[in-house]
């Protein structure tokens, strides 16, 4: 089961230079299967990262988040899917014909089923949002849902899941089902700080709840021993997919 779970962790490489990165990736590739790039590092070091990562022997979540024109956004989908990464991810926000033209360009240059297809996912809410943050801009319906109806419309547009805070896993089974992919961040150990998360849960309970994949940053990168974090929550992980 620790194989299992190192395939669902995603750490997240919440870092400004290259060479971090890399270290982070030497340190912890024994204990993580996934490493999220996100803005800062990706328009720092560029494509270069993901190879650097691939060539280590660990897999990409590409966290670009694309939300744009329907053509910008599948153009800017398959050079993803080009890098070889895992996963990556649109704004479900974008709608669902901006959606549909990112799926609809991988399945025709990367057909389902076949070796190297990432995995296509939608942002529902950002986990940083609270519900004055959806009134601010105007989103009046609560975040339990919105998420669930950002989550049907991603399924509609042929997504392969979502990301969604762990609160909203069991909202999105209920809506789209088993089959559909849900990685949460927002993962906290009991014993770690919140930082900048409104909506969190522990890693078992995130996999009691549904979740597929865990995405978690600080809780390793801040940690004594990143090892050790890293262990324990893999531990927590398998424990929960027994």
């Amino acid at each position: 089961m620790i194989e299992k779970a190192k395939q669902r962790l995603i750490f997240a490489l919440d870092v400004d230079a290259f060479e971090e990165a890399e270290r982070w990736v030497g340190v912890l590739h024994e204990k993580v299967g996934i490493f999220k790039v996100g803005k800062q590092l990706f328009t720092r070091c560029g494509p270069d990262i993901v190879r650097m990562i691939r060539s280590r022997g660990g897999d990409v979540f590409l966290d670009l988040k694309y939300h744009d024109i329907p053509n910008t956004v599948a153009m800017a989908g398959l050079e993803a899917a080009r890098l070889g990464v895992r996963i990556f991810n649109v704004h479900a926000l974008g709608g669902l014909e901006m959606m549909k033209a990112a799926a609809t360009a991988l399945d025709r240059d990367f057909p389902r089923g076949t070796p190297g297809r990432p995995l296509l996912l939608a942002v529902t809410i950002l986990t940083s949002s609270s519900e004055q943050t959806l009134r601010d801009v105007g989103i009046e319906r609560p975040v339990d849902e919105m998420v669930p109806r950002l989550a049907r419309l991603a399924l509609e547009a042929g997504l392969d899941g979502v990301v969604a805070s762990p609160r909203e896993v069991e909202a999105i089974r209920k809506a789209c089902g088993r089959d559909f992919l849900i990685v949460t961040p927002g993962v906290r150990p009991a014993d770690a700080s919140l930082d900048d998360q409104k909506r969190v849960m522990t890693p078992a309970e995130a996999i009691i709840a549904g979740a597929d994949y865990l995405v978690i940053g600080r809780p390793i990168s801040a940690a004594a021993d990143p090892m050790a974090a890293a262990g324990k929550i893999l531990s927590e992980m398998a424990q929960a997919l027994e």
